[in-house]
């Protein structure tokens, strides 16, 4: 604890700041008031869902928007703001009924009445926009199978894809497919991204960029619980803006956060013991809540490199089975996380393959003394990494020079890293794929040679005409039990070929204060606070 102590001085600057920039801005309000505090250390770029790429964006966004359809903890897709749908049995046509109790949050751009319900005309609008050049949004994409849609009632929206795809519906549960208001968004124009109405169940309030952003509770939001009680529960959300990770850390002891999420290097020795369980002393004062997480965290291998090791099927078979992935979580993640045993489909997600990758360094070294022999050359190879996994690939570099592997590692900043996978300069680099929509095919997509970097995310240039038509044939299978068991072979298949090094297979982690509860975690990590309540007076 030294080095947090170490820290403690910037900790109170931080605090008496903050303290002194709400004072003057209505804190009497909030007195007895449920309040859930977070920081959020990335920052926020934008509260517009047509620009909810990340996280840190989504988390909010999650809070102020609703789509036709939404996730629940288990995966399962459920009705939103639409009551109900129906697919056509060509797979083709999605139809919508609306709610008829939804409505935009409060604005005087809607005039005298100050809001109005949501129709269909609406979700024509908002995916108009999702569309729109000038919007420019990253979740374009989501459209591109979608031959056309319409509202052919004030309470129906149909959907019409070019091609049956049994994944779309996840797809709609994306908060970029979220409804916005056609008078409101026109009136901001780009502003929307900091005036933001949406229909979720809390409503935008204020937000100090770079210092807080506060939320306050949506009295006449449309969902209720099971047992027929009112959402959200909270009175407020309020999220600070503290760049240093300790900090953060820091603040959650002393009970000013009510959450902190993952977890980080610089404090996981202090919170966890190593067989990942949490430290007795913290057993009276917080919770811990844990779970499968659509995160694979892999080595891509770019196979169109000119270095004939990469080229070859036994080195990359001898990468995949000469470290033991057991003893690399328990050691750099206290056994947060499940070793990536089963191909690149996270635990979690129906489609994993059944077959395992067995650590055998005895044959991992005889087929790189094959390699030699046949070559001439002791195969050495360069891993790309950022900062914040150097540990890791270490591990690797030691474990791969018992075997004969010489890795040489090269940490480049994030961004920079990003585009030379992309762009193919790379022989080795370390990356993550998080589950976009809970369906195995979008981890499968990696694998299709139609998905070449940089145009598409086969980011290690794989290319098997066997998988491919597999592939596209399983777009075509309505039945979710038939198309997983297609995706197991395509797994298996692409596997085979070892396109990749699975490492591990990431867990949801959050460590939350006592007084919190029904804190929600799911598998895509989303922040769900709707259905969470906090005890107590504690603010």
């Amino acid at each position: 604890m030294h080095k947090l102590i170490a820290i403690q001085y910037y900790i109170n600057f931080c605090l008496i700041l903050h303290f002194f920039l709400i004072s003057c801005d209505n804190s009497k309000k909030v007195q007895n008031k449920t309040v859930f505090r977070y920081n959020e250390y990335r920052n926020i770029t934008s509260l517009d869902p047509a620009f909810s790429r990340n996280p840190q964006n989504i988390w909010p966004i999650n809070q102020l928007f609703n789509g036709l359809v939404q996730l629940t903890k288990d995966l399962n897709i459920e009705a939103e703001i639409a009551n109900s749908w129906s697919l056509s049995p060509d797979g083709l046509i999605y139809t919508f009924y609306l709610r008829d109790d939804v409505y935009f949050h409060e604005s005087p751009i809607f005039g005298k009445k100050k809001t109005r319900k949501v129709e269909a005309k609406d979700f024509v609008f908002s995916f108009d926009r999702l569309k729109d050049p000038l919007v420019a949004s990253p979740g374009s994409w989501i459209l591109q199978n979608v031959e056309k849609y319409e509202a052919t009632a004030e309470d129906i929206l149909t959907i019409t894809l070019k091609n049956p795809f049994p994944a779309f519906l996840g797809l709609l549960t994306m908060r970029y497919c979220s409804v916005v208001p056609k008078e409101v968004t026109t009136n901001y124009g780009l502003n929307f991204r900091s005036n933001p109405i949406g229909t979720g169940p809390f409503y935008f309030k204020r937000w100090d960029e770079n210092v807080k952003l506060v939320l306050l509770k949506n009295q006449k939001y449309f969902e209720k619980d099971k047992k027929g009680n009112q959402l959200p529960f909270l009175d407020a959300i309020a999220i600070r803006f503290i760049p240093d990770i300790q900090s953060e850390f820091m603040l959650f002891l002393q009970g000013k956060l009510d959450f902190i999420n993952s977890l980080d290097a610089s404090y996981k020795d202090e919170l966890l013991n190593y067989d990942g369980t949490l430290r007795s002393k913290y057993y009276a004062k917080i919770n811990m809540l844990k779970g499968p997480y659509l995160n694979s965290e892999y080595i891509g291998i770019y196979l169109d490199s000119k270095n004939p090791a990469i080229k070859s099927k036994k080195i990359r078979k001898a990468l995949n089975i000469g470290f033991d992935r057991k003893l690399m979580v328990s050691f750099l993640r206290n056994n947060i996380g499940y070793p990536a045993k089963k191909g690149f489909i996270p635990k979690g997600l129906p489609g994993t393959s059944d077959k395992e990758i067995e650590y055998d360094p005895k044959l991992a070294k005889r087929l790189v003394e094959d390699y030699i022999k046949q070559s001439g050359e002791r195969p050495t190879l360069k891993l790309a990494t950022d900062s914040n996994y150097i540990d890791l690939c270490e591990y690797l570099q030691r474990e791969f020079q018992k075997i004969g592997i010489e890795i040489i590692i090269d940490v480049m900043p994030t961004a920079s890293l990003r585009q030379a996978k992309s762009s193919g300069k790379l022989e080795l680099f370390r990356a993550s794929w998080i589950a976009d929509y809970p369906d195995a095919e979008n981890y499968l997509s990696l694998f299709n040679s139609i998905n070449f970097s940089p145009n598409g995310p086969n980011y290690t240039h794989y290319k098997n005409l066997t998988f491919d038509k597999m592939y596209k044939n399983s777009l075509k299978i309505l039945s979710d039990s038939l198309r997983y068991k297609k995706y197991k072979h395509m797994d298996s298949l692409a596997f085979s070929d070892f396109p990749i090094i699975p490492l591990y297979y990431d867990q949801v982690v959050r460590f939350v204060q006592k007084d919190i509860i029904n804190m929600e975690i799911n598998p895509i990590n989303l922040l769900v606070l709707k259905n969470t309540k906090k005890l107590g007076s504690r603010n």
